[in-house]
């Protein structure tokens, strides 16, 4: 067994603030990566993805975005890059192939449970292992009994495999617009909403929208104690997304009332044979490895304030949506967290 000052659980944007703020209050931490690399979930989303963030914007601290114009919107593979090598300029001992299977209450600190076998002993552990590996699949209405595919997001790359096909895709926020509008050069796509899209504007007197949320303080305001429930996120646009689906491509419906084999019913009572449903519904924090510690409700949820648990004041959690403010769980915002869990933790593991 090892004995280190804090383990954090995940390697990618959330994991790595969180060393580098670690690192600048002296401590030791030990990150743990379920995959190959340092790099999260980047690798694993759908190949066009796109930062709504400029560059400039877009940098963990201590490492700004470089290699070209700080005004561009850095795609997947790009952001891919760049985490990977902010954490081999970290210089962290941080650990891929190593999955946290649990966390246990181990006198003042935790033990920490590897797959595979190998336990690690810390007085302090960070949470930051994102939500991607927990997809969020609403209950739709005879949705089970569908008999055609149905796919979320985490599992969408690219159009190829749904050309010709007709494709229902669900969702109203910034992914759910962007791949049916992907998907719509080379299938008859319906974008289902429970309302109506509401758009925001990339860029407003020249300026791109991630300036003013800067400008104004929005961006960092402490809203998220007030905020029960994740919101569906504005979809930023320059122009092309609404300009889609004004001319149907994708067409906008309300979410189907409906669905029995390949058939899916709509709430005015037309109907329609559907190849694929694709659910663009977002995400649920992935911590399965607390379950045991009391650290998360019923249903998965974080009991914490700011990021610090309201159970154990040795653990912490970095990358929650709305966790403090709107850019918590974004490369713009996770350090700022990053910076207050690792203050509250180094007074912490100095008193124990």
């Amino acid at each position: 067994m090892g004995d280190v000052d804090v383990v954090v659980v995940g390697g990618g944007q959330s994991g790595l603030a969180t060393a580098h703020a670690l690192m600048r209050r002296g401590l030791r931490p030990v990150v743990l990566e379920a995959s190959e690399r340092a790099a999260g979930s980047w690798p694993q989303y759908y190949d066009s993805l796109t930062l709504f963030s400029p560059a400039r914007y877009s940098g963990l601290p201590g490492m700004r975005f470089t290699g070209g114009d700080l005004d561009r919107y850095p795609r997947r593979d790009e952001v891919v890059a760049y985490l990977t090598a902010y954490a081999a300029h970290l210089d962290a001992d941080v650990r891929t192939r190593s999955r946290v299977t649990a966390v246990r209450a181990d006198g003042a600190g935790f033990a920490v449970d590897l797959d595979g076998g190998g336990t690690l002993v810390a007085r302090a552990v960070v949470a930051a292992s994102g939500t991607f590996g927990c997809p969020y699949r609403p209950d739709l209405p005879g949705l089970d009994r569908f008999s055609g595919q149905v796919l979320h997001a985490a599992g969408y790359r690219n159009p190829e495999p749904f050309v010709g096909q007709r494709v229902v895709v669900v969702g109203a926020g910034n992914s759910a617009v962007q791949i049916a509008t992907e998907l719509a050069t080379v299938a008859q796509v319906t974008l289902a909403t429970r309302r109506p899209v509401r758009f925001l504007r990339q860029r407003t007197f020249g300026r791109d929208l991630h300036f003013w949320l800067k400008w104004t303080g929005i961006d960092t305001a402490p809203l998220g104690r007030f905020v029960r429930a994740v919101p569906t996120q504005p979809v930023f646009d320059d122009g092309r997304y609404r300009a889609a689906l004004a001319a149907g491509a994708p067409d906008r419906r309300e979410v189907f009332a409906a669905v029995e084999d390949h058939k899916v019913t709509w709430p005015d009572g037309s109907a329609r044979e559907v190849d694929t449903i694709l659910l663009a519904t977002g995400y649920r924090p992935d911590l399965p490895y607390l379950a045991n510690l009391g650290a998360v409700d019923a249903a998965g949820r974080p009991l914490h304030r700011d990021g610090i648990s309201r159970i154990h004041p040795g653990l912490a959690f970095v990358g929650l949506e709305w966790q403090r403010s709107p850019s918590s769980n974004s490369l713009r915002g996770v350090g700022r967290d990053a910076a207050r869990v690792a203050r509250h933790l180094a007074s912490h593991v100095s008193r124990i």
